[in-house]
């Protein structure tokens, strides 16, 4: 039973509800128990959304029980950003995302790990007193990060879902790549980000996960749409994205990035991507390859500059006196704010709250920040460029197979930072993009990174359907 045949018999009352929200939340509980995906688990706001739909089984999403990552707040339910310093933190709203799930029958299920405020790649910069979450095809590997729970869950689950999960620099694609499932990354300001405790605000975008692209497409076509609450948020016409799964991908132009299959890429990813672009070429796609030389040169360090400048502006907020943690008042204010700091975020946060108030500061801004700037520019018109000939890129998602916790125990910081060196471009030129599951190598999953122009979410959306199991 695919999701569409579910919500039907949702909305025709064919399925108890209530009993079956149960049955989900006690299936949730177990996967939890053994793979830590969720920080929290909204039991009661599940069955009080199930108990509502019991009586007007209506909405696109009827019934299908949502994931949400900790950084997206939902209304009474602790939202941390898998943070100790935010622990008790329940927000008094929900984001615009949620609303509009919720406000067409979704049933939300639980707040899904991720790594401090979604400081890294693989989910292992968890907070202080928070459990990593484990791959769902070998324990000793690691999610992809920074929304590692929700990219697990929706491999796990048996029951219709749905993860909505958010993206500064990688943190859908990687996930998605590293646990086989679809994740897709919309044009920046195509959703709301309001209610997102943010990471970097010209970076952050929401986006869904799932175990098709027909369910992507889904949860994008009821969360995309102007907000009024979001100064980014882009006032553009939204489309009908259900209706691209029933379009063709033949003569569709698509590049190969060539710098992502060269030096560095593990040899059985890039023959699995590879082989996944000979499947589109035989359904009436023509290839070519494309360049990015300084996308890929620079991509990095200016995403690293950037995204690590506005997050340190944005931790600034967490100082223990407003919300989350708080310690007795003593000495002087400075003194009081350094102390719980310290105490409450983990080495990652406080890595890159160092990294990024260097950059900003008077004497660095002009050689850091605002050269890095001028290089995503750069970026972007590299892309522009590149978009004109071709419908969409092609690359691999993320250049290894997942990982294994010992292995990413050994990477210095940097080394880890170079492992985004697939998802940071899209990502600075704000554009919209998918990882795609192809196939496995040695057990193990491979995802096919796909690049769209501004806007053009549905061609993802039809790429991705050609690899629908």
């Amino acid at each position: 039973m695919n999701l569409q045949e579910y919500i039907k018999k949702v909305q025709n009352k064919e399925i108890d509800i209530i009993e079956y929200t149960k049955k989900v939340l006690e299936e949730c509980k177990k996967i939890n128990k053994e793979y830590h995906y969720f920080n929290t688990i909204s039991e009661d706001l599940a069955l009080t959304q199930a108990k509502a739909l019991s009586k007007n089984p209506k909405g696109k999403l009827a019934g299908v029980f949502i994931s949400v990552k900790d950084s997206i707040c939902v209304k009474d339910i602790e939202s941390t950003a898998g943070s100790k310093i935010l622990r008790g933190y329940k927000p008094i709203f929900h984001a615009t995302a949620v609303e509009k799930a919720i406000n067409e029958g979704a049933i939300i299920i639980g707040k899904t790990a991720q790594d401090e405020f979604g400081f890294g790649g693989f989910a292992v910069n968890v907070g202080l007193d928070f459990q990593i979450p484990l791959n769902p095809f070998d324990k000793k590997r690691a999610t992809g990060g920074s929304s590692g729970g929700a990219g697990g869950i929706t491999q796990k689950a048996s029951f219709p879902h749905i993860a909505l999960g958010e993206c500064t620099g990688g943190s859908i694609e990687s996930p998605a790549s590293f646990c086989s499932v679809f994740g897709l990354v919309p044009s920046y300001g195509r959703v709301s980000r309001y209610g997102l405790i943010d990471y970097g605000n010209s970076f952050d975008k929401l986006g869904p996960l799932g175990k098709s692209s027909d369910d992507c497409a889904l949860m994008l076509e009821v969360i995309a749409g102007f907000d009024p609450k979001d100064a980014t948020s882009l006032n553009k016409k939204t489309e009908s994205y259900t209706n691209y799964l029933k379009k063709e991908v033949k003569g569709f132009k698509i590049g190969i990035i060539k710098e992502a299959f060269g030096e560095g890429i593990d040899p059985q990813v890039k023959e699995t991507v590879l082989n996944a672009i000979k499947k589109l070429e035989k359904k009436g796609c023509t290839i070519k390859e494309v360049s990015l030389p300084l996308t890929m040169k620079y991509g990095i360090p200016t995403y690293y500059i950037l995204a690590t400048a506005e997050a340190s502006t944005n931790l600034a907020k967490y100082c223990g006196m407003r919300y989350g943690t708080t310690e007795e008042l003593k000495g002087n204010f400075d003194e009081y704010f350094t102390k719980v700091r310290s105490k409450n975020f983990g080495k990652e946060a406080k890595r890159r709250i160092m990294l990024g108030t260097f950059t900003r500061m008077s004497g660095f801004r002009d050689a850091y920040y605002i050269k890095a700037a001028k290089v995503r520019t750069l970026i972007i018109e590299e892309y522009k460029n590149a978009l004109k000939d071709v419908d969409v890129l092609i690359s691999p998602t993320m250049p290894l197979l997942p990982p294994e916790f010992s292995e990413l125990k050994n990477l210095t910081p940097l080394q880890n930072y170079m492992l985004d060196i697939m998802t940071v471009g899209p990502n600075l030129a704000g554009l919209p993009h998918a990882s795609i599951p192809v196939g496995f190598t040695k057990d193990l999953p491979v995802g096919m990174m796909v690049i769209s122009n501004y806007l053009e979410e549905g061609k993802l959306i039809q790429i991705g359907k050609e690899f629908n199991n």
